[in-house]
């Protein structure tokens, strides 16, 4: 059987995962090995932003791989599909982002904005946040808050210092040693938190001062999961880096930053191929998400976010569930222990419905679904979990 295969061969993560043997995706639904469909609350941990299979992103890549797919490492030939995606989606950020770096993943995005800020600024220090979740790779996994998961993997970049997000007092600690400040725009694994009373942008204005650069990291929230293309839209901020990945590709593997010609440029020189990568800018995953951000922009599906938030929001009003954090289609209902959210995965896998964790909040069950999801599809999933906890 496939699950028993997936268990053989391939490296784990976790002493159990779910294994479900997928067979087939489309829209707002997986289909199991059986013919089972499960309505998917969570799209590929927000990179399904579209729905699986979008018409449109599968209609790019049969089109872009008639033409060619690899033919040059990152940077030295001049590809359609990847100038096309740089302009495209360049157009939508503010002026001083005038490049694009394209990795494969955002974890390889978070590397190379790290490795900029220090080479933009001669420093070597670094600011992050507390309970923040960056990337598996050892500079992310540097700067990721939580130390559980790092302490076995010591020793890592050290000069960085932690401070607890929205806390306005801790600010002080970004000084004229600090390279750079990376946050999250909104907290993923902590929990969906957002940033309150002007928090970024009073992190920008004390990077300004000390002459730090702001990275914000856009991996979950980026590409219209929060009702703009990108959450830094609400919070009256601009980073100097934006890092982003997930989303962006429609359910292909993908990952960028963005910054200031002047900036991007410390790569070409002492030393020259500052930062590389065979496979960042393919053109195949190129083609998928330019089609992504074409579809994003056109359809007006951003503008239909806060209604399917707010619709969230009251379908899941049960006394089990304490709050839910996040913002338009980035929302964690918490519950009371990590056992009732547990109960909740397992039991709506059960009956077809897709929910799943988050990394450092063991109360909260993640919601993250297609932004295309329609507001039936979201009765008949909020439905179901507020069943099993009424039997619970």
């Amino acid at each position: 059987m496939l699950q028993d295969q997936f268990l053989k061969y391939l490296a784990k993560t976790t002493p159990a995962p779910l294994g479900l043997p997928i067979a087939k995706a489309a829209g707002s639904y997986l289909w199991d090995s059986s013919g089972k469909a499960y309505l998917d609350f969570v799209a590929g941990v927000s990179a399904c932003s579209i729905g699986h299979c979008h018409p449109r992103v599968v209609e790019a890549i049969k089109t872009q791989s008639e033409s060619y797919l690899h033919v040059m490492v990152y940077g030295e030939f001049a590809q359609q599909p990847v100038v096309d995606l740089a302009a495209l989606l360049l157009k939508q950020l503010p002026q001083n982002h005038e490049k694009i770096y394209l990795t494969n993943s955002g974890t390889e995005a978070i590397e190379g904005a790290l490795k900029l800020a220090k080479r933009a600024t001669g420093r070597t220090g670094f600011v992050a946040a507390k309970n923040s979740y960056h990337g598996s790779t050892q500079g992310a996994l540097s700067v990721t808050g939580y130390e559980p998961i790092k302490r076995a993997y010591r020793p890592l970049l050290n000069d960085i210092q932690f401070i607890p997000f929205n806390a306005e007092e801790a600010l002080d600690k970004i000084t004229t040693t600090t390279a750079a400040v990376i946050l999250e725009t909104i907290q993923g694994g902590a929990g969906f938190i957002v940033p309150t009373h002007g928090y970024l942008a009073k992190v920008k204005a004390r990077c300004e001062a000390v002459g730090a650069l702001l990275i914000l990291d856009e991996i979950q929230p980026g590409f219209g999961r929060t009702g703009t293309l990108f959450g830094f839209e609400h919070f009256e901020v601009t980073p100097d880096i934006l890092v982003m990945g997930k989303g962006m590709g429609g359910g292909v593997p993908i990952g960028a930053f963005t910054a200031s010609k002047a900036l991007m440029d410390c790569f070409t020189h002492a030393p020259a191929l500052g930062h590389i990568t065979t496979f960042g800018g393919h053109p195949l995953i190129a083609a998928a998400a330019k089609a992504t951000l074409e579809e994003i922009l056109e359809s007006g599906i951003m503008d239909t976010i806060a209604k399917k938030e707010q619709l969230f929001r009251e379908a899941l009003n049960h006394p089990k569930i304490r709050q839910i954090n996040g913002k338009g289609l980035m929302l964690a209902p918490i519950f009371k222990t990590p056992e009732v959210a547990q109960q909740v995965i397992h039991k709506a896998l059960e009956r077809g419905l897709i929910v799943f964790g988050l990394l450092w909040e063991k109360r909260a069950v993640r919601i993250s679904p297609p932004l295309t999801i329609s507001e039936a599809e979201i009765l008949k999933g909020c439905k179901i979990i507020i069943d099993i906890l009424d039997e619970l």
